[in-house]
Order: structure tokens, then C-alpha cells, then sequence
């Protein structure tokens, strides 16, 4: 099994589990992570039934690299990376031949909502918070959206949007983001996969090629979403937000 910089991967037949690994970074977004991720799901497609992806017990995922953002910028590149990698990447948990679990302790925000919109299933504990922050910095979840509307509908995904703060899982599980949570989520991820792995894989791929033909708003909005993404990250108000942010731990309406 090949050494990964920002993922932890151990495959028990026919389960792969997959950990989201940069505690160093509150487990954000990187370019690295995004091709480590497609290269695990290559090399594991045919011979996984359940992916399961996991991050820190106290955060899941959150969202965009905005150091790695700034650092970019202020060594003088100004191409940011290009979104369409990322969107691909939930195509491939939404509609690949395999059932996907998110698998959520602690914080999930921004582009981690994005990894549990894709998933077929989200499990969760009870510590699970929810959150799209983007527009508060003037930005929003253009390549998260159409995977979250799809997940549990257009008003609700408008209204986290709007909102920025944090839903908990007990209102994230109301609103169909969660199927299940408990205290012990660890328990409840074991009776899944106790069900899951006896699923026979020819029943698996044809189901999820029948389930993702319905789901043929995410394709039709990929260019849309990934040209809306780069927009709003070409907009240099944007990113004087981001570099305060980082640079001085400041939101925006601090700084008036």
C-alpha cells in the first residue's frame, strides 16, 4: 500500500477506509489531498464495495486551504487551483461503482459539507457540526451546492448558505444531510458495514450507474459551478479578505 502525505488508507476486503489527515491544517483542502484521493479511489475501485471516509475526532473536514491560498498568492502565483479536480472528485463518491460513508466527528465546514454531499451515506456523533462560512467572506459554495441541493433540497442548502453558522447534527439529521448519528458513532459505522460488505459488487455497480443517471443535475451544473468558483477566487476583495483572515485572525466586518 503506497505512503500518502494528507491521507491515511488501510483497505479491509472489501471495505476501503479512507482519513482525511492534516491536523496541522484543521484537515483542509489541498491540491495534494485532492490527487492522493483520486489516486486511492483509482487504485481500490474495482476491488472496494464501501469507501469510508473519516477525519479527526474533532474535525472532519474544513473546507478550503486558506494558508495555502495566501501562501500561493504572496510567493506571486495568482492561479489558484482549479476547482474542476475537487468537483470531480465528489462525482466520483456520489456515483462510482461503490456505497460512500462520511463518517463525521467534530466540524465539517465549506468544502467538507462537500465530501458529506457526495456521500451515498453520513453517519455521524453527536459532537457533528455543519457549516458553509464562504459568504463571509464574500464568496460562496458554488462547487458545493449542487451536490448539498441534491442531498436534501434547494431551501435548506440556500439557507446554510446564507446563514454561515453552524447546524448541529440533531438539525443537520432533520434535514436529511445525516441518516443516523449517536454518541458512539464508531458502533454505529460497524453495524453499517456488518450489512454493507455482504452487498455484491456486480449489484453494487448497477445500482449506483442507475442512481447516478437520476442524479444528472450534478453533471449539468459541473461547468457552471467550477467557472462561478474561479470568479469569485479572481475577485481581489475576496482574497484581501482571505489574506486578513489569515494574517491577522480578523473577519471581515472586523476590520471597519
Amino acid at each position: 500500500m503506497a505512503d500518502y502525505q494528507t491521507l491515511l488508507v488501510r483497505f479491509q476486503e472489501p471495505v476501503l477506509f479512507v482519513q482525511i489527515n492534516r491536523p496541522e491544517a484543521n484537515n483542509t483542502i489541498n491540491a495534494l489531498l485532492i490527487e492522493e484521493f483520486h489516486k486511492v479511489i483509482n487504485e481500490y475501485e474495482k476491488k472496494m464495495s464501501v469507501l469510508v471516509i473519516e477525519g479527526q475526532k474533532d474535525v472532519f473536514c474544513f473546507g478550503g486551504d486558506f494558508q495555502g491560498i495566501h501562501d500561493q498568492i504572496a510567493a506571486g502565483n495568482e492561479d489558484i487551483d482549479d476547482p474542476e479536480r475537487l468537483y470531480d472528485l465528489w462525482l466520483k463518491l456520489a456515483v462510482g461503482p461503490y456505497i460512500t460513508i462520511s463518517h463525521v466527528r467534530g466540524k465539517a465546514n465549506a468544502g467538507g459539507v462537500g465530501f458529506v454531499a457526495a456521500s451515498d451515506i453520513v453517519l455521524a456523533d453527536e459532537t457533528a457540526l455543519f457549516s458553509l462560512s464562504e459568504l463571509l467572506f464574500g464568496l460562496y459554495p458554488a462547487c458545493v451546492l449542487p451536490f448539498l441541493i441534491s442531498k436534501m433540497g434547494y431551501q435548506k442548502s440556500h439557507y446554510m448558505t446564507v446563514m454561515t453558522k453552524p447546524i448541529s447534527v440533531q438539525q443537520a439529521h432533520t434535514w436529511g444531510l445525516v441518516d443516523a448519528f449517536h454518541e458512539n458513532s464508531e458502533g454505529l459505522l460497524r453495524q453499517h458495514l456488518m450489512r454493507l460488505k455482504n452487498l455484491p459488487k456486480d449489484g453494487i455497480i448497477r445500482y449506483k450507474k442507475y442512481m447516478g443517471e437520476m442524479k444528472e443535475m450534478l453533471i449539468i451544473y459541473k461547468h457552471r459551478s467550477i467557472a462561478a468558483n474561479k470568479e469569485i477566487f479572481a475577485d481581489a476583495q475576496n482574497l484581501d479578505r482571505i489574506f486578513m483572515f489569515v494574517e491577522k485572525g480578523q473577519y471581515p466586518w472586523e476590520n471597519k
